[in-house]
């Protein structure tokens, strides 16, 4: 196939030395560069480039299969040039749902059922039927697949059903999409003809789980045909409109048109917009789509490099790893290892899903890292990771017990034991989870850099900052907007951690205030594309940019009592020198306990003048 491809571009659009130079060009190869990874001499691709011999069948195969893996003929977004489109793996092209899209498919979903449920329950109705979509697009495309690899869709069926393995989910026919929608019939057995939609749907969700035993749990919580009192919880009039929204040719759910995390941020989006409008905590936190692409582009994940996520929701962060790994070494064929764990049912679910579809390398774990943390060695301490990237729960209160009885020395070897806020400890827990050479992007609220600098009392948590900043493990800290993340209005920041710097960076503390670099939104502000390479760009360079970035010394974060507060160290560009309420009170906290202690200094000059003046 790559040959055919090959030959058809020479006789339309481009020779040979074109194609080699243009692959060149794009991989940013030296011509020995690219004769090894050809397996040719150096003198082959000298004499292609020069137009004076031309690729054999197995070396044109070679050269397309490296294009196709760098991206070669697609666009700088990673959709082929035009926009709006990608085509991968035999899969045909279609247009990418975007984040509005979803919103409004899933809307005129809710709105389907509004005033027959509650709002808190739209999503457990609506979520279900969005995961049978889903996997039935994306089973479709691996058919499609299969189908060109084989001939023709009826062989590829064949195989199919006898080797399940194919695909990532095997999806059998009377679960398929097209017979769920009634777009096609399904000849049921006759003690196993449903009665209503509603029982039709159950029968579903139980067929997928039977094949697909990692989706026991995610697909099949929600009993379509349950009643109560005599009447149907809802009804298969109600069902009916979501899967006819569902079924929009505009909302097609295959490998290449949604976003990887499409399922994560549906599930978000439902949660924020009902969950929470009914007065509801979600009680989850998510991070928005390009914070999660800065955190990577930060950490510069290397192939083969193992990273994890303790609070994982449903993959988003590692998956983006992987993508930027992709990105920034597109030849190479070494995945990431990815790991997570999380503690809620649904997002675990989502989570495994994802993983799967995304044919990612790794695990997923159920359950609380704090207090029973999975991802362990056998020897039962924490297990050891390149990268570590999470966005916990802000300020969350733990039981005192969780830091007394801890048994993978988390806490006391790493700065004692914090107070009634956990993100330190998450913190900690980051660093106790990082190989001698690892690194991690956290997370955190912005008062966890700044509570207790400037108090005259004793304070664990700027004990911990103290320790951390003393043991050089604080490579920077990012402030971010407001107003980015779906559960709170609050700024939020992401700390990273290095276990040993660059000879450079040593001693050394990146501060970026990027409180300026998004776009307004409604209801929700976002970073833009120019935002997070501008951020990523002054974090990698280690360059003080004034107004937006500056690099302080450990020595210089000690005098301000351990305070690592970007917006005191960046002052605000276009001459804005006015303090926020909150930094305001810290610089006062902060002048204060300088007074005092200058006071202190005094009294002790004056009593002993007093001893002399007594002895005279």
């Amino acid at each position: 196939m790559f040959a055919i491809a090959y030959i058809a571009r020479m006789k339309t659009t481009e020779s040979a030395a074109a194609r080699i130079l243009s692959l060149r060009n794009h991989l940013s190869l030296s011509q020995e560069e690219l004769a090894a990874k050809l397996n040719v001499s150096y003198a082959t691709v000298n004499r292609w480039e020069a137009g004076k011999s031309s690729p054999q069948r197995a070396q044109i195969t070679k050269i397309e299969e490296l294009a196709a893996e760098s991206g070669l003929d697609e666009g700088t977004d990673g959709r082929p040039p035009g926009g709006g489109t990608r085509r991968r793996r035999g899969v045909a092209q279609s247009a990418v749902l975007g984040n509005r899209g979803m919103e409004q498919m899933l809307w005129d979903a809710a709105c389907s059922i509004r005033g027959l449920q509650d709002a808190p329950k739209f999503k457990d109705y609506i979520l279900p039927l969005l995961f049978i979509k889903r996997l039935s697009d994306v089973f479709d495309d691996e058919v499609e697949r299969l189908t060109q690899q084989f001939g023709d869709r009826d062989t590829a069926l064949e195989i199919l059903e006898d080797d399940h393995s194919l695909v990532r989910f095997y999806i059998p026919p009377e679960a398929r999409w097209i017979v769920v929608s009634g777009r096609e019939s399904f000849a049921w057995p006759k003690d196993k003809i449903p009665k209503t939609l509603g029982e039709q749907l159950t029968a579903t969700v139980r067929a997928i789980v039977r094949h697909n035993r990692d989706l026991a749990g995610v697909i099949d919580l929600v009993d379509y045909s349950e009643t109560r009192n005599g009447e149907r919880e809802i009804s298969d009039a109600a069902l009916k409109r979501i899967i006819e929204k569902f079924s929009d040719p505009r909302y097609r759910l295959g490998l290449q048109d949604v976003e990887p995390d499409f399922l994560g941020r549906c599930y978000e989006y439902l949660l924020r917009k009902f969950a929470e409008g009914q007065g509801q905590s979600a009680g989850e936190f998510f991070t928005p789509t390009e914070v999660g692409f800065l955190m990577a582009e930060i950490m510069r994940p290397r192939p083969g490099e193992e990273a994890y996520d303790f609070a994982c929701g449903s993959f988003g962060l590692l998956i983006k790893l992987q993508l930027v790994s992709r990105r920034l070494d597109p030849t190479s064929k070494v995945p990431l290892k990815l790991y997570g764990q999380e503690l809620i049912g649904a997002t675990y679910g989502i989570a495994c899903m994802n993983r799967i579809i995304h044919d990612m390398e790794g695990e997923v774990y159920r359950g609380d890292s704090m207090v029973n943390p999975k991802v362990k060695q056998t020897n039962g301490k924490l297990r050891k990771f390149d990268i570590v990237v999470a966005n916990p729960m802000w300020n969350q209160p733990l039981d005192p017990d969780v830091y007394e009885k801890d048994a993978y020395e988390r806490f006391l070897p790493h700065g004692g034991i914090t107070g009634g806020k956990a993100d330190w400890a998450w913190l900690q827990h980051a660093v106790t989870a990082l190989k001698e050479n690892g690194r991690a992007a956290i997370v955190v609220d912005t008062g966890a850099v700044t509570r207790g600098s400037g108090s005259k009392n004793e304070d664990k948590e700027r004990n911990i900052r103290r320790w951390f900043v003393e043991h050089d493990l604080v490579e920077g800290v990012i402030l971010l907007p407001d107003n980015l993340f779906y559960n709170t209005t609050a700024a939020g920041l992401i700390l990273v951690l290095a276990r040993r710097k660059t000879k450079e960076r040593r001693g050394k503390i990146v501060l970026v205030n990027a409180t300026h670099e998004f776009a307004k939104g409604t209801p929700k502000n976002h970073l833009t594309d120019e935002g997070v390479k501008k951020i990523s760009a002054a974090f990698l360079s280690a360059k003080p940019e004034e107004g937006f970035s500056a690099v302080v010394t450990v020595e210089q974060v000690a005098e301000a009592d351990f305070n690592l507060s970007p917006s005191r160290f960046v002052a605000r560009p276009n001459g804005d020198d006015s303090l926020a309420l909150s930094d305001a009170i810290e610089a006062y906290e902060a002048a204060e306990l300088i007074a005092s202690r200058e006071t202190a200094s005094v009294s002790r000059i004056l009593a002993q003048l007093r001893q002399l003046s007594d002895t005279d």
